[in-house]
């Protein structure tokens, strides 16, 4: 993420069209589970017949959590254990409302298109207050009631133009822009050829949220190459509203106008931080950095995750916070099974505003752990697996410097997994295990509009709508106070 990114004055949000009601174990699939084709359980409105039917109660008892948005319905499997603590999961797949529609051109030869996505970050300071604006244009990141999203647009510019000078200091502090999409691209071309060692020809496109090249641009690549298979492997190993839900929505009003696009078979993959590829390699990068200490078994892995506001979770039903957590814990097994036995705790990063953000906060953290007289500690940013401002700047300069003042003596960082192989071949057999779910990804008609059901919080964000239109167009006394306490 970038540019403090979705950590930058977001609002609480309510329970609405968004993804919500996941399970606390949900995942799209499981490590060495091969997906089977997704299929209806309706037909245009159709009656469903006794088969059709049976497979309904039969997808409706093994996800029970689902949730819908844009008429995109999300089946999120429940997963079990065993005694012996080993993973299992039902198949999880998308299912989209109306008929299955067939590949585009089912006598021409199979293309399969491989779509990344990321946030973005501006390539230099000059990019960056646009980036910013369209980072908090996003209703996603910033989410005001129907009566004032006339000022979505106003706001983000108000808030870019006052964020940009502390985000360029960050950015001239990394080398005046972000890497993202250099790293991105460098990953693009390793899953190309990874897929192709495994015999499974594609073309692999990145598609940034906010900044260069953007959703559309790949989409119209795609198209342009006559793709006739998609797989979209959004790259956050959690899965997060914010994050993965912003960017599938995003395709999904691209895809539903398009002729071409609504009948394209797709397949999405919306979490992978439980599979054993990933997993292994985060393991194997902690083993390699630990040693770089004199005492590696003293040392406390600090693992540091992007946070995001209390309300997502609570309110939202976003599962962020208990696949974070569950990502450590599978983490942490395969070092003790390997004899690695180090304590370990996890805080999150990146707060900034008014609201409650996810606990514990990682500055905080790090001043406690001073206290309590912690010497050596390694910081594993397990967010995110490229490197940019908020490793490179906000965890390699500002939480190192606090953990120094704070008596940690001896410091380490995690890089991320950028290209490193057996990541990237985990993100292949991923690609291939998910292709035969593939399927059309058309659209309802139109979502149904968020409803205000409580009257007092509809109140409260009337008059927070009302406060920001007079601070935009009257107070310049406002405007400092904004910069100051929520910015």
């Amino acid at each position: 993420m970038e540019a403090g990114t979705i950590s930058r004055l977001l609002q609480p949000m309510k329970q609405s069209s968004n993804p919500s009601n996941f399970s606390s174990n949900s995942s799209m699939f499981c490590p060495r589970t091969r997906l089977m084709p997704a299929c209806h359980v309706s037909h245009g409105g159709r009656e469903m017949n006794p088969t059709e039917q049976e497979l309904s109660l039969v997808l409706s008892s093994e996800n029970k959590k689902s949730s819908v948005f844009g008429g995109l319905s999300l089946h999120r499997p429940v997963h079990k254990r065993d005694p012996v603590g080993k993973m299992f999961c039902s198949v999880g797949v998308y299912t989209y409302p109306g008929s299955i529609a067939e590949s585009p051109s089912q006598t021409t030869e199979e293309k399969i298109g491989v779509l990344l996505l990321n946030l973005g970050g501006p390539d230099t300071l000059h990019d960056v207050q646009p980036f910013l604006f369209n980072l908090f244009a996003d209703p996603d990141i910033i989410r005001l009631p129907r009566l004032f999203r006339f000022l979505q647009r106003p706001l983000a510019q108000l808030i870019s133009v006052l964020r940009a000078p502390k985000s360029k200091e960050g950015y001239a502090a990394i080398g005046g822009g972000s890497p993202l999409r250099k790293i991105t691209d460098e990953q693009a071309s390793a899953l190309k050829m990874a897929l192709e060692t495994k015999e499974v020809p594609a073309n692999v496109y990145v598609a940034m949220r906010y900044w260069h090249p953007f959703t559309e641009e790949a989409v119209h690549q795609i198209k342009r190459d006559g793709i006739t298979k998609l797989v979209v492997l959004p790259l956050y190993p959690q899965y997060s509203i914010s994050t993965t839900g912003s960017s599938v929505r995003a395709l999904q009003n691209i895809f539903k106008d398009d002729s071409y696009l609504s009948r394209l078979p797709v397949a999405i993959i919306e979490s992978w931080y439980q599979r054993q590829g990933y997993i292994k390699s985060m393991a194997d990068l902690i083993e390699k950095e630990l040693h770089n200490f004199s005492n590696p078994e003293e040392v406390m892995i600090f693992f540091s995750a992007h946070g995001v506001p209390v309300s997502y979770v609570e309110d939202a039903g976003d599962p962020y916070r208990d696949q974070m957590e569950e990502c450590i814990s599978l983490i942490m097994n395969e070092l003790k099974a390997r004899g690695t036995n180090n304590h370990h705790t996890l805080a999150y990063q990146s707060r900034v505003g008014p609201v409650q953000w996810l606990k514990p906060y990682t500055d905080e953290v790090l001043v406690e752990l001073g206290k309590k007289g912690v010497k050596s500690l390694l910081a594993v940013p397990v967010s995110f697996v490229s490197e940019h401002i908020e490793t490179l700047e906000e965890i390699d300069m500002e939480y190192k410097e606090l953990a120094l003042e704070s008596g940690i003596e001896n410091w380490g960082r995690v890089p991320a997994l950028n290209c490193t192989s057996s990541f990237i071949t985990d993100l292949a057999d991923a690609v291939i295990e998910v292709l035969p779910s593939a399927m059309a990804m058309s659209t309802s008609s139109g979502a149904e509009e968020e409803v205000d059901n409580d009257p007092m919080q509809y109140f409260i964000k009337m008059l927070f709508g009302s406060l920001l239109a007079f601070v935009f167009l009257f107070s310049p006394k406002m405007v400092s106070a904004f910069r100051k306490n929520i910015l």
